[in-house]
């Protein structure tokens, strides 16, 4: 798939269409919808790895609390997805995007990516080094996910911090119905040693793939 068409599902707010649950026991309930929002960059940056606390070419470390992000990617049935792209964007702990139309006039961080990707291995692993979400005026801290398959349209979700005081009164976190909110949401824990001060892990469940 080309970046220009990526960017064209992921701003039309495109998603997988939710398999139903419930049916059978043994099946997982699917990560819930969100939207992309406002940000999703229009160009991607050269830099587009998987740490988005370092940008090639500037010294140092992004502010904020780094944070080691991972997870799986699997069906309903618990089947691991390998070669899927997960990609994550959120603003820097400035609360400030890298896009054009971000109103805000706090300082950029030149050493946050801002955007990643990372692929998925075998087991339906993925892993992201970036910092503790952070609020921004009107929005809850929150990391924007989406999961682009082989084939087929992506599902774009968004990441919430467990216990953060501002969930309940975010728009978006409300959208969510209560009893799957516990999906879009978990724990930033404290890590002990090791380049990263938190650990947060966040399993996504994809539902049926449409094929365009």
């Amino acid at each position: 798939m080309t970046d220009r068409a990526r960017r064209s599902l992921v701003i039309a707010g495109a998603g997988l269409l939710l398999a139903p649950f419930g049916t059978l026991a043994r099946m997982l309930e699917p990560t819930p919808e969100q939207t992309a929002g406002p940000f999703y960059p229009p160009e991607l940056p050269l830099d587009d790895d998987n740490d988005l606390t370092r940008v090639t070419g500037r010294a140092g470390r992004a502010m904020g609390r780094v944070t080691d992000l991972s997870g799986r990617v699997r069906d309903v049935n618990g089947r691991p997805l390998e070669g899927y792209r997960v990609e994550i964007w959120q603003c820097d702990a400035n609360g400030r995007y890298r896009h054009p139309r971000d109103p805000s006039d706090a300082p950029i961080d030149p050493r946050f990516q801002g955007h990643g990707h990372s692929m998925t291995d075998s087991d339906g692993r993925y892993r992201f080094r970036t910092i503790r979400p952070v609020p921004y005026p009107g929005r809850t801290p929150h990391i924007h996910i989406a999961v682009f398959p082989p084939e087929g349209l992506p599902l774009v979700t968004q990441l919430y911090v467990a216990g953060e005081p501002r969930n309940l009164d975010d728009f978006l976190y409300r959208r969510a119905p209560a009893d799957r909110r516990h999906l879009v949401t978990t724990p930033f824990e404290p890590t002990e040693g090791g380049e990263s001060e938190l650990t947060a892990r966040f399993e996504i469940v994809l539902g049926a793939t449409p094929s365009g």
